[in-house]
């Protein structure tokens, strides 16, 4: 689904981090008000299904929140953003998780869908080049439209070098590694490229899928699993991966760049950078929070941050079902629940704004 087809492309354009920590003690943490079920509750079964970088903070949210109520099964699967997105507007899963929004022709066609955020994240450009792993380059979004649409073909190509003086880049051809299923990391890197560079975006586009165009050696992955064991696998090779799994990033020893902001400052992922950038778009973000946060200004904001969305139908088939969702995204939003510090920092998010969570909390209402 490209900015051509419409698919993922919203009404704006507007729009962690520190080492990820292993997951702490979180049974029984900060559950509060959120916890009290029913004695005989009725049981409630939930599916959740879609974005694979949304899909470790679910699954350390479900068995915490599960064993305070008991009574609600959520199952999670990660199938990429695009299957999230069908599968909730279909009712197949009562959750589709996404790093996109939905379209304006999509929500026409399907009103009464919600775009709600869960919570911020950002998505790192990695690299596999022998000895240099462990510099940090830096990459702009010209120079990494030109390696995607094949026009840059050598690590060692003067656009390159240019952007990293004193490095001495190879003269090997680069293999570029994209997303193959539809997927709200590929929605958040074209935008990227569609907001940085002209020229990108009037050939290709942005959407949730796009036409690649035919780089030389280019490789399709699914899931970003599947992106990190390309990159892994194949020496020479960049690609886009979901900070969710900078752990793995790193437990490979991979590189990860720094990339040029609209500022045009070159700035690491942090949990400060990404903040900066949140911080830039919230008094932005329109009641039905439909917004990139991609290419946000500030001198300091990382330049490929997004939320994390929970796409959900207002309108459910039973009562029950309504009102278990509205209690899990209420505890999800919340920073004595799932937006708590220990879940965010285990996945390297950063919490929803105050405002934001708001305008969140008003949309969870709407279903009934």
């Amino acid at each position: 689904m490209s900015r051509r087809n419409e698919a993922g492309r919203g009404p704006s354009r507007r729009s962690l981090l520190s080492r990820t920590v292993a997951v702490a003690a979180v049974a029984g943490l900060g559950l509060g008000a959120f916890t009290a079920a029913p004695a005989q509750a009725q049981t409630v079964n939930l599916l959740e299904t879609g974005s694979s970088l949304l899909y470790p903070l679910f699954n350390l949210w479900v068995p915490v929140y599960t064993k305070a109520n008991p009574h609600v099964r959520l199952t999670t699967q990660s199938t990429g953003s695009g299957t999230g997105i069908s599968q909730a507007i279909s009712g197949v899963a009562q959750i589709g998780a996404s790093d996109a929004y939905l379209s304006d022709a999509l929500m026409k066609q399907h009103a009464g869908m919600l775009n709600i955020p869960l919570a911020i994240s950002s998505q790192m450009v990695n690299y596999n080049i022998p000895g240099l792993n462990g510099t940090h380059l830096k990459f702009s979004g010209p120079v990494l439209s030109g390696i995607y649409d094949g026009k840059i073909t050598k690590w060692n190509d003067a656009a390159i070098e240019k952007l990293n003086p004193g490095v001495k880049l190879p003269d090997h051809a680069i293999v570029t590694v994209h997303r193959t299923d539809g997927s709200g990391d590929t929605f958040i890197f074209s935008q990227y490229l569609s907001f940085s560079t002209p020229a990108w975006q009037n050939a290709v586009g942005y959407g949730t899928t796009v036409s690649w165009p035919a780089a030389p050696g280019a490789i399709g992955a699914e899931g970003n699993p599947g992106m990190v064991n390309a990159l892994k696998n194949n020496p020479y090779s960049i690609a886009y991966i979901g900070v969710s799994f900078r752990n793995a990033i790193e437990q490979n020893k991979l590189g990860e760049a720094l990339l040029e902001n609209r500022a045009g400052k070159f700035v690491a992922l942090t949990v400060e950078t990404a903040n900066k950038a949140a911080a830039e778009m919230a008094a932005k973000t329109p009641k039905d929070e439909r917004i990139s946060l991609v290419f946000a200004p500030g001198a300091d904001s990382y330049p490929i941050v997004n939320y994390e969305y929970a796409i959900v139908n207002s309108k459910q088939a039973k009562p029950a079902v309504a009102a278990e969702l509205r209690k899990f995204f209420t505890w999800a939003i919340s920073p004595k629940g799932g937006n708590a510090p220990h879940f965010m920092a285990a996945v390297a998010f950063v919490p929803l704004p105050a405002s934001v969570s708001t305008l969140s909390a008003a949309q969870i209402a709407e279903i009934k």
